[in-house]
């Protein structure tokens, strides 16, 4: 049973037995399901899906910076191009504001690894992040900086610490975790925010719409331990992944 009430109308909320409109309680999560290494031509890879939401990362890199203006001596850059497929979502929006949009979501995933990459490491170079979503339900913002993680580790690029991305929202005095596509755009406040799981440090918060201050601790502390939550399964699936990786050349590795 999925525990969704049949009487109760698709809506965002909670219906009368505490339940929200997929059928999870208040605190938590979609099922979680990723692989790395999907894509052969690029240096790292990775999907994720969230609920029904999925997203597509590539690494390409560290490798020459292609403009000279942008190149550093002493670190590398990062750039970051995100967009949704045309068939990831039944809504069909403008293109002038999806382009808007991906800019901007662009920005705050290069700016949100700019904070968790040693680009000490690789002075001049520049990395390449492609964030494609291919299914939309909600959370794509969290969904890519979780898929990104696992494209950058599986690309052998250092980083401080995973980063690691979950969203809520506020009902009736109720934070509800890891939002869907109906609680999105609910109108209510949308608390997102990536943190380094280890440290706590959190590396990007977004807020749209306002969210009473009675009402942070609670959402940042969940928030918060989502993440942590997430970073198990990520972590778990690397681990798969390097002794499935050492296998093939008849290693033992240390994970």
């Amino acid at each position: 049973s999925s525990g969704i009430n049949a009487e109760w109308p698709l809506r965002p909320g909670l219906s009368p037995e505490g339940l929200r409109c997929d059928g999870r309680r208040p605190h938590e999560m979609r099922k979680l399901k990723c692989e790395v290494g999907v894509a052969q031509d690029a240096d790292g890879s990775a999907i994720v899906e969230q609920g029904y939401t999925k997203v597509l990362a590539t690494v390409y890199g560290p490798r020459e910076c292609e403009n000279r203006l942008k190149r550093t001596n002493d670190r590398a850059i990062i750039s970051c191009s995100y967009n949704k497929a045309t068939f990831s979502s039944g809504v069909h929006m403008r293109k002038m504001i999806t382009d808007k949009k991906s800019t901007e979501v662009s920005v705050m995933i290069q700016n949100t690894f700019e904070a968790a990459v040693l680009l000490e490491k690789f002075p001049k170079p520049q990395i390449d992040i492609f964030v494609q979503v291919l299914q939309s339900d909600g959370g794509e913002r969290c969904v890519s900086i979780n898929a990104t993680t696992l494209a950058l580790i599986n690309a052998g690029i250092p980083m401080k610490d995973y980063v690691c991305a979950c969203a809520a929202t506020v009902y009736q005095d109720t934070a509800l975790l890891d939002i869907n596509h109906l609680e999105e755009f609910s109108r209510g406040p949308l608390f997102m925010l990536a943190v380094m799981p280890k440290s706590e440090k959190i590396v990007q918060l977004q807020l749209d719409n306002r969210l009473h201050n009675d009402h942070l601790d609670k959402v940042v502390k969940q928030t918060i331990q989502g993440c942590k939550d997430i970073q198990v399964l990520l972590d778990r699936k690397i681990k798969e992944r390097t002794v499935e990786a050492a296998a093939a050349y008849d290693i033992k590795p240390r994970v």
